[in-house]
Formats: C-alpha cells, structure tokens, sequence
C-alpha cells in the first residue's frame, strides 16, 4: 500500500510539476526580428543555390509554443508557406527557418511566386488571430521583404542586340535629311577653307 501510495505522490508531484503558471501581470510575449536586418527591404532571388533566411529572438513568452506557422502574404493578395514544409509548420522552440525559395518555385507552377513585396507572418498553435493574453506569443508581421527573378542571359551568338545604340545610329542614318545638312557643312567649310587660302596667297 505503501508503494501504491508513493507512485500516487510522484504522479502527483509530475502533474503539478507540468502545471504552467503565469502572473495576472505578465506582459505578452512576441518574437523580434534578428534576420535579415529590418533597416532596409531585403531583396531575395529566386535563383537556384539561393536561399532566404529569417532568423528571431522570442521576448516574454512563457507559454511556450507547440509549433510555429510561417507564411509569406505578398502583394498579389497569396500567401505561400516559408520553410521546408508544405504548410510552414516548424518547431515551437525554433528561432529560425531557411526557405529554398527557387525549389518552391519549381515544385509550384500552378502557382508561382510573385516579383514583389511580401509580409512575413508567423504565429503560433492559436493562428494568427490570436488574441493578445500575458505570456503567450503575439503573431509578428514585423518584416517586410521582396522577391525578384533575374533577366535571362542572351548572349551574341543568339540574337542579342544592343537596341539603344543601334536605334540612335540608325535613326541618324536613316535621316536623309541629316545627311543632307551634314553634306552643305562639310562644302561650306571646305570652299570657305580655300577661299582663306587664296587670300593669303595674294597678300604674300
């Protein structure tokens, strides 16, 4: 019996022990951004071996997470999900997700990612409309950041031209009356030229 009672005890002591207990004061807790730096709009290329990284500090958060949801909202009105997972689920302790972005856009030709401006969105197990309650995490949408594809390469042997300095050599050349002008000039200055000569013959 004594046993029983014991193992009654320590199942008690476990269960109060996993208790979590936070003060009618606690203030709410959040996430602040650590990765890119929020100074300026980073720019990300959706390029192959390129890869994004957002990194965060978690501040006041006493109910810890379960999990964390990642998505980017950007400015065609999608959110995609950040991360190595499909739906940007990560860990509830993670303080940061690594997003290969040109394998997700590969891998999302029905719906590709967008050149433009995104949100970063995170939250946890609650959703991002969570209400704010002391200790838990606040949903962050403190980053901004952009997408962008680079320009195809075309090199000479396929077509490649230089369109403005054909246009503005072409437009001049085409012109016949800028030929004409420069003909009168180039005469102009030529007989203008020889008539200088001759007088200077003459006074020697």
């Amino acid at each position: 019996m004594s046993s029983s009672t014991s193992g009654s005890q320590q199942s008690g002591s476990r269960s109060a022990s996993s208790t979590l207990s936070i003060p009618q004061t606690a203030a709410a807790g959040g996430l602040t951004m650590t990765e890119p730096p929020q100074t300026a709009t980073s720019f990300f290329k959706i390029a192959p071996s390129q890869l994004a990284t957002f990194g965060w500090n978690m501040t006041s958060v006493i109910a810890s997470p379960t999990h964390l949801t990642v998505s980017a909202k950007c400015d065609n009105g999608n959110t995609y999900p950040v991360g190595p997972a499909t739906d940007g689920v990560i860990d509830g302790d993670a303080t940061q997700v690594v997003w290969d972005i040109y394998s997700y856009q590969q891998s999302h030709n029905g719906a590709p990612l967008p050149q433009g401006t995104c949100t970063l969105l995170i939250c946890d197990e609650r959703g991002f409309g969570a209400s704010r309650l002391g200790g838990y995490m606040v949903p962050n949408s403190a980053l901004t950041f952009a997408l962008y594809t680079p320009a195809g390469y075309t090199p000479l042997a396929s077509g490649w031209e230089c369109t403005i300095c054909n246009s503005s050599f072409s437009s001049y050349v085409a012109q016949p009356t800028i030929i004409t002008l420069v003909a009168t000039f180039l005469v102009v200055f030529l007989s203008g030229f020889q008539l200088l000569r001759n007088a200077a013959r003459a006074v020697a």
